[in-house]
């Protein structure tokens, strides 16, 4: 996930007014030749003065069993920033897409082990050569997560910027079965629909994310659902796509069993990007899981099928 798409509710204003203007010439545009002489008197540009906004420390850590830990840790920027200035204690990753990402180098992260045993990450940013994605702290040797442990994180830099958080490991819900069906169609018009089916429990209020992928596993995924079992607690639940793979198509399912406060994070940062320069849409903020700063910490779990369809 990257944080740049993160939105801030006080930087909308100038937006907003930009937007309004272009609709009100617009619609004086569609009213007739004999408005067009007015347009520009309909506009009116609005300096907004805009708040000072304190930069805060963002963190990004998924732990998973058997893995070693690596998380990011990166600066939010005003809305409306142009990202050029390089910050002082900054280290600039280039990306192979061309982007820089500015990296505070002054910020020393700890977790905490189930039983309070600290473990400090060191500092050695990098990029995952399968994934894409970029790291700023890594561990030296891979986790052991139980389901039910509590880990926890602190991370804080020479500014007095602070960040902690804890989690607990979900347990694990398997997948029970995966199936598909194509249509009676031909060619390329010849398409199958996939569903995944697990079983939740009853005692409990359960999140999921279910991410599908086609063809080998990477960045970007085919489908990617978060789920509540608000309609089915303790039935069997199948999720069903539409018609959309092909004859020979490998379909990989991956369900994760998440906590609410990583659920609730991810509908905040779908719900930000949905009104991310929208003006009919009013602002929304990033539900973070992490105290002190923005972004989420959590323990990954989850099952896997994979298909190849015939």
């Amino acid at each position: 996930m990257d944080f740049t798409d993160f939105v801030d509710d006080y930087f909308l204003g100038d937006m907003i007014s930009k937007k309004v203007n272009k609709w009100m010439c617009m619609l004086a545009l569609t009213g007739g030749t004999g408005l067009l002489a007015g347009c520009s008197k309909l506009q009116n540009d609005v300096n907004v003065p805009l708040p000072y906004y304190a930069n805060q420390l963002v963190v990004e850590c998924y732990l998973q069993n058997g893995e070693i830990p690596r998380l990011t840790i990166t600066e939010s920027v005003p809305y409306l920033d142009d990202g050029q200035a390089i910050a002082a204690g900054s280290q600039i990753l280039k990306l192979s897409n061309g982007q820089n990402v500015q990296l505070p180098t002054d910020v020393t992260v700890t977790l905490m082990l189930p039983g309070g045993r600290p473990l400090p990450l060191r500092f050695r940013p990098g990029l995952d050569s399968i994934t894409g994605k970029y790291y700023t702290h890594v561990g030296t040797a891979p986790l052991v997560a139980q389901a039910g442990q509590q880990f926890g994180f602190d991370a804080q830099d020479k500014r007095g910027r602070h960040i902690t958080a804890t989690t607990l490991v979900p347990t694990l819900i398997p997948i029970d079965s995966v199936k598909y069906k194509f249509n009676d169609l031909t060619g390329t018009n010849k398409k199958a629909y996939f569903m995944t089916k697990w079983t939740d429990p009853g005692a409990t209020t359960d999140y999921y994310r279910l991410m599908l992928h086609k063809g080998k596993p990477a960045n970007n995924s085919e489908t990617d659902s978060d789920i509540s079992d608000q309609l089915f607690n303790g039935q069997p639940y199948a999720q069903v796509t539409s018609y959309r793979f092909a004859p020979g198509d490998t379909v990989t399912a991956t369900l994760y069993h998440v906590d609410s406060l990583y659920y609730a994070f991810r509908l905040s940062v779908r719900d930000a990007r949905n009104a991310n320069g929208n003006p009919f849409s009013q602002p929304s903020a990033i539900h973070s899981t992490v105290q002190g700063g923005l972004g989420v910490f959590t323990v990954l779990v989850s099952d896997q099928r994979r298909v190849v369809l015939k």
